[in-house]
């Protein structure tokens, strides 16, 4: 494993840290969109069928498992612990726009028509776009608490931290992966607004607010 893909996966790991401590520290998850989080658990559960089946390393299968159960509990939080807290009113996005779409990609561009491989290519396609309910909510009220801009920061970085992951891995083991790649760097483009507001205001001490 190369430095950016360490540092990407620490990112990662940040951004789930980050959110599940301002869910418990203010016991609220307002402005936090539980489909884009229940996404996340689609995108971990698809992407880790092999689980039990292919053993690549101790660090990997950890990894897995504290994805797929992070994401699980925060869904514990925001739908049964913490539920008067979250607002179903401003979390209206059309998931079903995302996961089809994605579903018929899988389908249509995979590494082999198997049911891991095509579940694998699936999680990628939806994870390029898991993030954009939660954006829409940003969208729709105007502003969001410096903690929560913290972890959509720390989300948007682990991505960000791939695109250096992708050149060193094509460079050292001659290996391009056109599916993670042009997912990813969708993925990486619908953060561009939400780091321009999140470098210029809130690393600047101000409140993120995005421009009336």
């Amino acid at each position: 494993m190369n430095i950016f893909r360490f540092f990407g996966d620490l990112s990662h790991l940040a951004s789930i840290f980050i959110l599940v401590h301002k869910i418990h520290t203010s016991r609220s998850c307002r402005g936090i969109s539980f489909k884009t989080q229940a996404l996340y658990v689609v995108v971990f559960v698809a992407r880790y069928l092999d689980l039990f089946q292919t053993w690549v390393s101790l660090y990997n299968f950890v990894m897995k498992i504290f994805f797929i159960a992070s994401s699980v509990y925060i869904l514990y939080l925001m739908r049964v612990r913490f539920r008067p807290t979250n607002d179903p009113s401003i979390d209206t996005f059309r998931v079903e726009y995302l996961v089809g779409p994605a579903l018929v990609l899988a389908l249509l561009f995979n590494y082999g028509y198997t049911i891991t491989e095509v579940f694998w290519s699936f999680s990628i396609f939806l994870e390029a776009v898991a993030i954009l309910p939660q954006l829409f909510i940003l969208q729709r009220t105007g502003e969001a608490e410096t903690i929560t801009t913290h972890y959509l920061a720390a989300l948007g970085a682990y991505r960000g931290l791939y695109i250096p992951n992708w050149i060193f891995r094509y460079f050292s083991d001659e290996l391009v992966d056109p599916i993670s790649v042009i997912s990813g760097l969708v993925q990486t483009g619908l953060y561009l607004d939400f780091f321009y507001v999140y470098f210029t205001k809130v690393m600047q001490g101000q409140k993120f607010e995005l421009p009336a």
